[in-house]
């Protein structure tokens, strides 16, 4: 299955924002979804999954309570849901399908273009 991360942007400090990840080929709910994230200069990281029910979900501990994942399988569409943005939020954003419930990064893929995130303080 393909993906493509959409909705990034500049926005400040506190702010809200939402991230679609569009899916096409594979059935989308055969796979788990998840959001990674990678900084300028630094390694790409898990920061959110959803089961391919939906019925589970795990969350870094730098977004808890702040991000909310979901998904639409009627729709191919999974979205992060961003609230109370940090400028460390800064990154850019990459949905990614794994048969796995998983938060390895090398149980993903593959990865499409991902969307930018600039928080500013």
């Amino acid at each position: 299955v393909q993906l493509q991360a959409s909705g990034g942007g500049l926005v400040q400090a506190g702010d809200s924002l939402r991230l679609s990840c569009a899916a096409s080929g594979r059935t989308f709910s055969n796979y788990a979804i998840g959001w990674f994230r990678q900084a300028p200069g630094k390694e790409r990281v898990f920061v959110v999954m959803i089961s391919q029910s939906g019925g589970r979900t795990i969350y870094a501990d730098s977004v808890k309570g702040r991000f909310t994942i979901s998904r639409d399988n009627a729709k191919n569409t999974a979205y992060l849901e961003m609230n109370n943005l940090k400028p460390e939020d800064t990154a850019v954003y990459y949905c990614a399908a794994s048969p796995y419930i998983s938060t390895g990064v090398a149980n993903y893929g593959p990865w499409g273009q991902g969307t930018l995130v600039t928080v500013s303080s």
